[in-house]
């Protein structure tokens, strides 16, 4: 990607499509008519690019005990796109739109991974991520609500943090627990990333401790906002929400400007379109008077980041 002025406005039709509920009685059909006519709604107010959820195609599974092979068959996708999500990549490439998809992916050798694609505007895909970070646990917790067992059905990613240049703009990509973490984006910036696009699926209720269900979405937007400003990058967010054969998750979909402020949000926790002009020059702005990473960052002093999983001792 060649180097432009930090003074010279490039605008971006960003847009989140945010998904209601995906019941376990839905078809991949179904969901997909849905995408289409949200990637239509979002191209008819000037999108270029539309993010879609976290495991977009399903409902969330892994609230459900159920072994491996049960759930490759019902909701792993063996190959992206594959018969039923054919649809959305034709018209995607028919409108001139790209866009960002969650979904559970099973490769050739039967290896799982919650993986995301990002399409070009040709309907060709441009880059591919699978989630690094793993909440929940793997064992069955009879006494809890709900499972939450993405450590049972996915392995931990293989393929890092990477930034695509994606039709003039550099993206980078992520997936819901991803999201709270400040390396999943330092490393995408430090590789120029303009625009990182995520979705997600974050519970209402936290089986783990008894979180008040204000903060579900306030440590969700704090996260959301600090990367953003931190790092000079857009942030666009993509929720599945509302209440999944009972079980209820958060909306909260935002568009997120490199000032860290909330430029779209939705409103409801049904399939709702929010769309910005996002000017990518403001990232730019913020990446070099700011967080000019090459004159302000001092990486040996940061070492312990990489060297240390855990907490530790004080350093002597």
């Amino acid at each position: 990607m060649t180097s432009r002025p930090a003074t010279s406005p490039r605008f971006l039709g960003l847009a989140v499509a945010q998904m209601g509920p995906v019941h376990l009685s839905d078809s991949r059909e179904s969901v997909v008519a849905r995408l289409v006519d949200m990637l239509r709604q979002a191209h008819s107010r000037g999108a270029e690019f539309v993010t879609f959820p976290e495991l977009a195609l399903t409902t969330f599974f892994p609230r459900y005990w159920m072994s491996e092979e049960e759930a490759h068959e019902r909701f792993f996708e063996r190959s992206m796109p594959g018969p039923a999500t054919q649809p959305l990549f034709d018209e995607a490439r028919r409108l001139g739109v790209g866009f960002y998809l969650g979904y559970a992916e099973l490769t050739e050798d039967g290896r799982g991974f919650n993986s995301a694609v990002i399409v070009g505007r040709d309907g060709s895909i441009a880059g591919r991520y699978r989630k690094i970070h793993l909440p929940g646990h793997s064992e069955h917790k009879p006494e809890a609500p709900f499972q939450h067992l993405e450590k049972k059905f996915f392995e931990v990613g293989d393929l890092g943090f990477r930034a695509f240049d994606t039709d003039g703009v550099r993206m980078g990509m992520c997936l819901c627990n991803d999201r709270r973490w400040p390396e999943t984006y330092r490393v995408m910036a430090l590789q120029g990333a303009e625009v990182v696009v995520l979705g997600y699926n974050t519970p209402s209720l936290n089986i783990h401790w008894n979180e008040p269900v204000h903060l579900r979405t306030t440590t969700h937007l704090i996260s959301l906002q600090a990367n953003a400003y931190q790092n000079g990058i857009w942030v666009a967010a993509a929720a599945k929400c509302g209440s999944e054969d009972g079980h209820h998750m958060i909306g909260s979909s935002v568009i997120v400007a490199p000032s860290g402020e909330i430029v779209a949000r939705t409103v409801s926790e049904e399939d709702e379109v929010i769309c910005v002009r996002a000017d990518l020059a403001l990232g730019a702005h913020f990446r070099e008077h700011v967080f000019n990473f090459a004159k302000h960052r001092r990486p040996e002093h940061y070492r312990l980041i990489v060297e240390r999983t855990g907490a530790g001792d004080p350093l002597p």
